[in-house]
């Protein structure tokens, strides 16, 4: 089996204002596995959930790494981050195609 090119770390925003991260091979079908309660076990019934950080890398190791730095961080500068990333969303980066991203 091949393995694809594209893998994303991600933060997710709960109802309460906590933060989730991971990574994945396929970001709309994991954050889908999240809002219907069968992604990680500490958001079950958290929802409304929203994607508020993600990125793209081409190399697993990379992207792992990342993930694991992204969990390391303070709150705070995860807050940071998901505004930074929601301001250059609204000045034109590119946007998901499901209803998880930022509006």
């Amino acid at each position: 089996m091949k393995r694809r090119n594209c893998y994303y770390i991600y933060m997710i925003e709960d109802k309460n204002g906590a933060y989730y991260s991971g990574y994945t091979q396929d970001l709309e079908a994991r954050f889908n596995l999240h809002e219907t309660g069968r992604g990680a076990k500490y958001l079950r019934g958290r929802e409304p959930l929203k994607l508020v950080y993600w990125k793209e890398y081409r190399n697993f190791k990379n992207a792992l790494t990342a993930e694991q730095r992204l969990k390391r961080m303070t709150r705070k500068r995860k807050k940071m981050m998901a505004h930074i990333f929601e301001t250059n969303l609204a000045s034109g980066a590119p946007k998901p195609r499901f209803s998880g991203g930022p509006s």
